[in-house]
């Protein structure tokens, strides 16, 4: 039997209720298309949803996720890292997840990196709505994932306590440092 509930299935909790009403959302990491699939679900059929993946094979595994689930109209499928989103997506954005490291199945020297999921926060805080919602799902498992973890925590402790609510959740009881779920909404 599989977890109840791991950062990923906590991350799509806390988003669910906000995604009603998102009609600009972006998935900065679609990989196999499991988050773009289920933002293009629960978001609202008029709803634009941009996919952002650097491996063409990652965006081609999301492409046929969402088709076979016909979803694929409302999404944007970009190919391109995380920290160009600014240069796609210049409408305001109710929310938007990432889910760190490297294609599940695929070249695992090919992973996110500290820098550019930094650099693709800071374009997202500016794009973020008031009462958007990021979800970050960051793996601190191997070498990279333990950097880009230690940069997010850092980065994200460093947010005004006005304008954002930034939470973290991880499992404690568990081996091999488990996934860490960083959630920040934009309040003002």
């Amino acid at each position: 039997m599989g977890q109840i509930v791991n950062a990923v299935k906590m991350a799509h909790a806390l988003l669910l209720p906000k995604l009603k009403n998102a009609y600009n959302v972006v998935d900065a990491t679609a990989g196999n298309g499991k988050d773009t699939l289920f933002l293009a679900i629960n978001t609202p059929s008029e709803a634009v949803i941009w996919a952002f993946d650097i491996q063409q094979t990652a965006l081609n595994k999301t492409k046929a996720l969402l088709a076979d689930h016909g979803q694929e109209r409302k999404v944007k499928f970009i190919l391109a890292s995380h920290d160009q989103i600014a240069n796609y997506v210049n409408s305001p954005v109710d929310a938007a997840m990432f889910n760190l490291g490297y294609l599940p199945g695929g070249d695992h020297t090919v992973t996110t990196m500290p820098d550019t999921t930094v650099a693709a926060l800071n374009q997202l805080l500016v794009l973020l709505n008031p009462m958007g919602i990021i979800s970050i799902v960051a793996y601190p498992g191997h070498d990279m994932g333990r950097r880009e973890e230690l940069a997010l925590r850092s980065f994200l402790a460093t947010l005004p306590q006005k304008l954002y609510t930034v939470a973290c959740w991880q499992m404690i009881n568990q081996v091999n440092n488990p996934p860490v779920l960083y959630i920040v909404e934009r309040t003002g």
